[in-house]
C-alpha cells in the first residue's frame, strides 16, 4: 500500500525563505495579517486531513467508482467520499480563500493552492468535487448578477453546493464554437436551456444537497461560432426566494463515462431538457465569462499532476531504499545483504531525481504564480495589480501543459523503479500514471495550451509580457553574475534568456508567412519555455541555499535542494537543445505527408 507525507518543509521553503510571502502579504490591505504562523498552522491542519482522510480513500475510490441509478439519475460516489467531504466542510476548508463577505476565510490564493496540492497528492478524484466549485465561485464573483451572489456565493463558500462547468458536447470540445445547446428567453427574465453536454466532473453525486452547473448555451438569436455563446447558472435544484431548496430541475445525468483514471469521480454525461437557468454577464458573451472558470480550472490541473509527481516520487524513493538487486557496478555498499538496494543504480537515481525536480519545480512554479494572483486581485498599486495579471496570463498555459506533462513522465517513472509491482493495483502507482493522464488532455490539451502560449500570449503582443518575465531573469543574473558558486545555475539561465528572444522572434516570422508554421513548432516551443522558467525557479531556490550554508547552517534540506538543482541542470535542462532545433525544423516534414498519412 502506498504512503504520503505532506511536503510541509519544502513548501515552507518556498513560501517564506524564495519568495517570502509573508512580507509581500504586508503590502495587500486584505492579507495584512497573513503571517507565517498563521499560513505553517493552516498548511500543517490541511495535510493531516490530505494524508489521514483523503488519501486513504484513493485506492478504494479507484476501485469501486461511481454508479449511477439511471431511474432516478442518482450518482452514488465510493465508499467514504461523502464522509470524507462532510469532515472537510466541517472544517470550513471550502472556504479558505474566498471573500469574507461570502462566508469566506479570506486566506490568499497562495495559501490555497498548497492545500490543494497535498489533497490532489492524497486523492484527485475526490478532490475535484470541491476543487470546481472554487471555479464557479471565481466566475460568479466576477460576472454574476447581485442576485446569483447573494444566492449561490454563500452556499459555494460554505461547501453545501458544488458547481461544475458545462460545456463540452458529443460533437465538440474545445471548439465551443460549434456547441448547440439553446436556452430559450421565459416572461419572467429566466431562461430554459436544452442540449446535451458530455464529460462534465463532479456533475452529478450524492456528496452536496444541491449542484450549481455553469452552462454554455445559444440564445435564439446568437450569431454563429464562439461570439454567439452565452453562460447560464443552471441549479440542479431550484431556489426558492428564501434561498431554501425547490424542486428538481430538469438537469440529469444520462451516463458515466468509463474512464481510464479518476475513477472516484463522477465524469458526467448531462441532458437538459428545458431546465431553467438565469444569464451570468451580457449575452453572447459567456466565454469571457467561462474563461474565468476554465483559467483558474488550468492552474488547479497543472496542481493536480504536481501532487501527482510528488506522492509518486515519496513512494518510488522508499521502495528504491528498501528493494535489494544486484550489486552496485562500483562496488558492494550493503555488504550485509544479499544484493544492494536499487537506490545505489545510477538509472534508478535519474528517474526518481526527474520526479523530485519536476515536483520542488513545479511547486515553486505553482506558488510564483498563485501569488501573482494575490497581486493582481489585492495590490494597491494598480501598474503591479496589471503587470502580476499579465505574467499569470503568460504562465498559465505553462503551468498547466508544462507541469502535467511532467507529471506525466515522472509517474511514468517512479513505476518504472518498482519494475513489475508497479504495474500491480495494490502498490499505488499505476493508479497515479492513470489518474494524472487526464490531465493532459482536459482544461484544453496541451496543443491547445502551446498554441494559446505561443500564438496569442506571446505573438500577440511581440513578446511583451514575456520580455517582463524576462527581466526578472535579468535582475537575478545581474544580482548573482559575478557569484562563482551560482555560476553552475545562472550561467544556462542566461544563456537560454539569451537565445529565447532571437527563438521567439524566428518562429514569429516563419509564422507570419506560413501560420502552420506556428503549429508545428508550439508544442516545442512551450516545452522550451517551461524549462526557462523552472530555471529561473531553481536559480532563485540555489540561491537561498547557497546563503543559508554561508550563514553556517548545516541542515541536510539545503544540500540536498543544491544537488537536485544540479540534476535539473545536467540532465533535464538541457533538452532545451533539441526542442529549438526540432522546433525550428517547421511544418514541411508534418504536413507534406499525404501519402504518408493515406
Amino acid at each position: 500500500m502506498p504512503t504520503y507525507t505532506p511536503p510541509l518543509r519544502d513548501m515552507q521553503f518556498v513560501l517564506h525563505e524564495v519568495f517570502n510571502v509573508a512580507d509581500e502579504f504586508k503590502a495587500m490591505p486584505a492579507h495584512v495579517e497573513t503571517d507565517a504562523d498563521t499560513i505553517n498552522a493552516v498548511l500543517e491542519e490541511a495535510g493531516k486531513f490530505a494524508a489521514e482522510v483523503a488519501f486513504p480513500l484513493n485506492i478504494g475510490g479507484d476501485t469501486e467508482g461511481c454508479m449511477l441509478d439511471v431511474k432516478t439519475h442518482a450518482v452514488t460516489t465510493p465508499k467514504g467520499f461523502k464522509e470524507a467531504y462532510a469532515q472537510y466542510v466541517e472544517g470550513g476548508w471550502p472556504a479558505l480563500s474566498c471573500d469574507p463577505q461570502f462566508g469566506g476565510q479570506g486566506l490568499p490564493h497562495t495559501v490555497n493552492q498548497c492545500v490543494y496540492e497535498m489533497l490532489n497528492s492524497a486523492n484527485q478524484a475526490w478532490t475535484m468535487y470541491p476543487g470546481l466549485s472554487h471555479g464557479a465561485y471565481e466566475a460568479l464573483v466576477a460576472h454574476g448578477t447581485e442576485e446569483q451572489k447573494k444566492t449561490y456565493l454563500p452556499k459555494l463558500v460554505s461547501g453545501e453546493w458544488t458547481g461544475t462547468m458545462c460545456l463540452t458536447e458529443p460533437h465538440c470540445g474545445t471548439d465551443l464554437g460549434l456547441l448547440r445547446t439553446k436556452a430559450e428567453p421565459q416572461a419572467d427574465g429566466s431562461y430554459r436551456l436544452t442540449g446535451n453536454k458530455i464529460f462534465i466532473s463532479a456533475g452529478e453525486h450524492d456528496m452536496a444537497e444541491n449542484i450549481v452547473h455553469l452552462v454554455l448555451a445559444r440564445l435564439p438569436d446568437a450569431p454563429k461560432g464562439s461570439k454567439g455563446i452565452s453562460l447560464f447558472v443552471v441549479p440542479k435544484f431550484k431556489v426558492n426566494a428564501d434561498g431554501s431548496l425547490g424542486e428538481r430541475n430538469p438537469i440529469f445525468c444520462t451516463g458515466l463515462e468509463h474512464k481510464m483514471g479518476i475513477h472516484g469521480n463522477a465524469t458526467a454525461q448531462i441532458a437538459l431538457d428545458g431546465a431553467v437557468g438565469s444569464l451570468v454577464g451580457e449575452p453572447n458573451k459567456g466565454l469571457a465569462a467561462m474563461f474565468v472558470m476554465m483559467n483558474a480550472a488550468r492552474l488547479g490541473v497543472g496542481n493536480q499532476s504536481l501532487g501527482l509527481t510528488e506522492v509518486a516520487f515519496q513512494n518510488a524513493l522508499a521502495y528504491a531504499k528498501d528493494r535489494i538487486q544486484m550489486r552496485s557496478l562500483s562496488g558492494v555498499k550493503a555488504k550485509d545483504k544479499d544484493a544492494d538496494p536499487i537506490i545505489v543504480h545510477p538509472d534508478v537515481r535519474k528517474m526518481l531525481l526527474t520526479a523530485k525536480a519536476y515536483a520542488e519545480g513545479g511547486r515553486a512554479l505553482q506558488i510564483f504564480c498563485t501569488l501573482l494572483l494575490d497581486k493582481a486581485h489585492h495590490h494597491p498599486d494598480e501598474k503591479v495589480r496589471k503587470n502580476s495579471d499579465e505574467l499569470v496570463a503568460l504562465l498559465t498555459p505553462i503551468v498547466k501543459a508544462f507541469i502535467t506533462d511532467n507529471g506525466h513522465i515522472s509517474t511514468n517513472a517512479c513505476m518504472q523503479v518498482f519494475g513489475g509491482h508497479g504495474f500491480i493495483k495494490e502498490w499505488g502507482m499505476e493508479q497515479f500514471v492513470r489518474d494524472n493522464r487526464i490531465n493532459m488532455i482536459y482544461e484544453g490539451t496541451n496543443t491547445v495550451q502551446s498554441l494559446d502560449l505561443l500564438g496569442r500570449k506571446v505573438l500577440g503582443n511581440n513578446g511583451a509580457t514575456l520580455k517582463k518575465f524576462g527581466k526578472l531573469i535579468g535582475q537575478l543574473v545581474e544580482e548573482e553574475g559575478v557569484n562563482e558558486k551560482m555560476a553552475e545555475f545562472i550561467n544556462p539561465l542566461a544563456y537560454l534568456g539569451d537565445q529565447m528572444t532571437k527563438f521567439t522572434t524566428e518562429i514569429g516570422f516563419k509564422g507570419f508567412q506560413n501560420p502552420d508554421e506556428v503549429g508545428a513548432a508550439a508544442v516545442d516551443y512551450l516545452r522550451v519555455a517551461g524549462h526557462l522558467v523552472f530555471a529561473y525557479m531553481f536559480a532563485r531556490m540555489a540561491q537561498v541555499a547557497l546563503r543559508k550554508i554561508a550563514e553556517g547552517s548545516t541542515d541536510p534540506f539545503y544540500t540536498a535542494k543544491l544537488q537536485t538543482a544540479r540534476f535539473y541542470f545536467a540532465k533535464l535542462f538541457p533538452e532545451t537543445a533539441t526542442l529549438m532545433r526540432t522546433a525550428r525544423s517547421g511544418s514541411k516534414a508534418l504536413m507534406d505527408t499525404d501519402a504518408a498519412l493515406a
